[in-house]
């Protein structure tokens, strides 16, 4: 007991002489305490790291990486360390393990300024344009004004911004291009809302009405639930209710195709999602995914996907339409949060309602009921509760806005075609 205080005692007078040395600008002599206090203390974090740094600093990789590499190891949870590894790896350009370490920094804190700048340069250097563009913009979401940056980081965010303003703009010219064609084809036609969509999209004009999180379209009045007699094609899914619920009843017993409603990685910002991240509180059963029927699970519900098909159901390919049961577990709440665009409403066909659920979007809260569908913008920002001992079950599927004219729709769908042929990717919209 008394060594063990005696070995404590010495570590932290070693560790402050070293500090002095160091302030004193004696670095030779701050290495060499530093060093001692690892003899006594090998995990000793700040020692390991100012010995790593002055390793970088003279250009001594191998034991930088030594000593970032027994900091983490001894502490999983320094950012900092995995941020100072990556720089280490990306010295001695091994991309691999940069990108290992960065991955590592941001599953102990995904809005770690650096780390995000990091991530994104690799991105760059890789030659991964469209994901080193989705970070950039991470890095001008969390990055304070430039005035507020110490001068060694304004650099870094400035060439963030920077890197986002010619994706943007080469993103648009794309588009532009690439709808000419369909534009030459609806000559006549009003798509002054389509093309302002557009320019919202890429940045080359401000957005100010709703919240849609990535595809806004100006010009739909935005409001929370819409007039019931605005869908008549509602009638026949309400009346088939009873079937509806014999299907779910059957596969829930069966107890197969389930999964979490939200699955984001451990490294992606959670924001209000983070309680309910890859849990089973609040899970779905997928009939439409992305756009195409799951086929086992469509074909377990073959009376559901009947009357689904009577739904002006949107079409942009490889993300809508979709359509699933969702589930809320007893006493489970889901957090206030807005969809990602409104050229689509989001139904809603009440299945299993225990008492004291409810469902509030913007200023209109009500209660859900047994096989009363209605229909709502989830760009206003929506929350959902379970308050009860039971389970909560909905079918949820997306239809077109009813204000959106054919025309508009079919460009919608062109505009669709045109992101993933630029991105080469599909499945960003969901429900």
């Amino acid at each position: 007991m008394q060594d063990a205080q005696a070995m404590r005692a010495e570590v932290a007078q070693l560790q402050a002489a070293a500090i002095h040395a160091l302030q004193a600008g004696k670095e030779d002599e701050a290495g060499q305490l530093w060093a001692r206090v690892l003899e006594r203390d090998a995990s000793h974090g700040l020692a390991l790291i100012s010995l790593g740094k002055r390793a970088f600093r003279h250009g001594d990789l191998g034991r930088a990486q030594l000593a970032f590499e027994r900091l983490v190891a001894a502490d999983p949870g320094h950012t900092q360390g995995w941020i100072n590894l990556a720089l280490t790896h990306q010295g001695r350009k091994d991309e691999a393990a940069e990108q290992s370490a960065i991955d590592s920094a941001l599953r102990t804190d995904p809005y770690d300024l650096v780390a995000l700048i990091l991530r994104a340069n690799l991105l760059e250097r890789q030659g991964q344009r469209h994901k080193a563009a989705s970070v950039y913009g991470a890095v001008a979401s969390v990055a304070p004004p430039l005035a507020a940056l110490e001068p060694g980081m304004q650099g870094a965010v400035t060439h963030a911004l920077q890197f986002r303003d010619r994706y943007d703009a080469d993103f648009g010219s794309f588009l532009d291009g690439f709808l000419d064609n369909h534009y030459q084809a609806m000559a006549g036609e009003n798509l002054q809302r389509f093309r302002e969509s557009v320019d919202i999209m890429v940045a080359r004009k401000r957005r100010y009405e709703s919240q849609s999180m990535v595809f806004h379209y100006p010009g739909l009045v935005p409001l929370p639930i819409l007039p019931r007699a605005r869908f008549p094609w509602l009638d026949a899914i309400e009346a088939g209710t009873d079937a509806i619920r014999a299907e779910f009843l059957q596969v829930h017993a069966a107890d197969r195709g389930f999964t979490p409603y939200l699955s984001y990685p451990p490294d992606i910002p959670h924001n209000q999602f983070a309680e309910l991240n890859n849990s089973e509180r609040w899970s779905a059963f997928h009939l439409i995914a992305d756009g195409k029927p799951v086929p086992e699970h469509a074909a377990r519900c073959p009376e559901t996907m009947r009357l689904l098909a009577g739904a002006p159901q949107p079409d942009q390919p490889g993300r809508t339409p979709t359509a699933m049961f969702s589930l809320l577990a007893p006493r489970t709440r889901i957090p206030p949060h807005v969809g990602v665009s409104n050229v689509r409403l989001v139904t809603h066909l009440p299945l299993i309602i225990p008492e004291r659920c409810g469902f509030r979007v913007g200023n209109e809260t009500r209660d859900w009921n047994l096989g009363e569908g209605f229909v709502f913008d989830d760009t206003i920002e929506h929350e959902a509760w379970n308050d009860s001992d039971k389970l909560r079950v909905v079918l949820i599927f997306d239809i077109w806005h009813p204000d959106l004219t054919p025309p508009e729709r079919a460009m919608i769908t062109a505009l669709t075609e045109g992101i993933q042929q630029f991105r080469d990717t599909a499945g960003e919209f969901a429900l």
